[in-house]
């Protein structure tokens, strides 16, 4: 039975073909015509010169892209067959790797995306031509997603600062190693070509991550309240990230996935430093009295204060008028009182300063070459460069300045 699907499913991709060869001869049939012939209901992978082809036919006419855009959302919507829809997610997966991220293509693809015509998450697809459909149907619907999360990137605008970023590069890296292969899709060689595409990116979007956030951890103390709040709840989510992060590229090593020389080093977090950030985090700030809603116009926007030993629960009028660290009317206050009191102080207020130093060791560690424009996955060149060694548990020291 599902030979006889396989065959019914060639036959009707032939008939595509030879229909869309005798269409009339407009832009938008020769692009389906591309299309077809890239994504054949096959075991060979998408062939160089339809990726060639495509850009070529982009970088002639920036108006072809609104084709592709049409044309991809018919054949992926459309097909029931793994094959063409893993083809289909291949192809565009290297045209977002090959074009910057404000080209004409992804203008397109957004466009078509935000109008319902493209639907990448929630995936639709069925696949009915296979023994295992269960297995490639739940890897080319993960994959659709990490896709999807692609183009939200290409959303970000230059301007966008670092905390913005951080989160949705944690969720492109999430759905990275969503896609997880099981079953005969783990053996399947398109699904490990797909696999190597997936990978390479969540190694250029960690590294990006971990520059990213050494540099809002270096500006902590100069944020506000709710900005160190959000900033530590990302770095928290990355203690748990990067050690799922190392497992599932332990499990692409073991199955051969890109070379070990490729995979960047992935730092652990320990607990320890949460814990020291959420305890200092908690004592460092406090809502002022003006930032109350019953705060006059003047003060109406929230103020932060450093917290003191008083107790600001209680605000009646009895309370006793706040006294200086060292009353110096007091003439019996001898100077050795004043230089222990003066160095405790000073203590601290050194103490996150002394806390937030950590070695350098890793901050010249980034290898990876990011592109200055706001799509992580442009790669002009198709390859990597790495000067990441080591393993997880080896590593003396954290580049995440703490």
């Amino acid at each position: 039975m599902m030979r006889l699907r396989r065959v019914c499913s060639d036959l009707k991709e032939k008939s595509y073909v030879r229909y869309a060869k005798i269409a009339s001869g407009s832009g938008y049939s020769n692009m389906k015509v591309m299309m077809i012939k890239a994504t054949t209901p096959d075991d060979i992978p998408v062939q160089d010169k339809y990726i060639d082809n495509l850009l070529t036919l982009f970088a002639l006419s920036p108006s072809s892209c609104h084709s592709f855009a049409i044309t991809f959302t018919r054949r992926f919507g459309t097909t029931r067959s793994w094959r063409v829809a893993l083809k289909c997610l291949i192809l565009l997966h290297r045209l977002l790797r090959s074009v910057p991220g404000n080209s004409p293509l992804s203008t397109q693809l957004l466009w078509a995306r935000s109008n319902g015509l493209m639907s990448l998450h929630p995936c639709r697809f069925r696949d009915t031509c296979s023994s295992s459909s269960h297995s490639y149907t739940n890897f080319i619907t993960s994959y659709a997603h990490f896709l999807h999360e692609a183009l939200n990137c290409l959303m970000l605008e230059d301007n966008t600062n670092s905390q913005e970023q951080l989160p949705q590069l944690q969720s492109v890296i999430d759905k990275a190693m969503d896609c997880f292969p099981v079953g005969l899709a783990a053996k399947s060689f398109m699904v490990q070509s797909a696999m190597k595409l997936i990978i390479r990116d969540s190694f250029v979007c960690y590294t990006r991550f971990k520059k990213e956030m050494t540099a809002v951890l270096d500006n902590l103390l100069q944020m506000p309240y709710r900005n160190c709040i959000a900033a530590f709840n990302i770095y928290k989510k990355a203690s748990v990230q990067s050690n799922q992060l190392y497992e599932f590229y332990e499990w692409c090593k073991a199955k051969g996935l890109c070379g070990s020389y490729e995979y960047p080093l992935v730092d652990p977090i320990p607990n320890v430093q949460i814990k020291a950030l959420e305890t200092f985090l908690s004592g460092m700030w406090q809502l002022t009295d003006s930032s109350s809603p019953a705060s006059s116009s003047s003060s109406s926007q929230s103020q932060l204060a450093p917290m003191t030993g008083r107790n600001k629960g209680q605000g009646s009028e009895h309370e006793e008028e706040e006294k200086p660290l060292i009353d110096l009317e007091d003439d019996h206050v001898s100077w050795e009182t004043l230089l222990e009191t003066s160095i405790t102080y000073s203590h601290q207020d050194d103490t996150m300063s002394s806390f937030m130093i950590s070695e350098r060791g890793h901050e010249d560690d980034v290898g990876w070459k990011i592109t200055s424009v706001y799509n992580p996955f442009y790669q002009p060149n198709e390859q990597l460069e790495s000067t990441h060694y080591g393993s997880f548990p080896s590593n003396p020291s954290y580049p995440w300045d703490i």
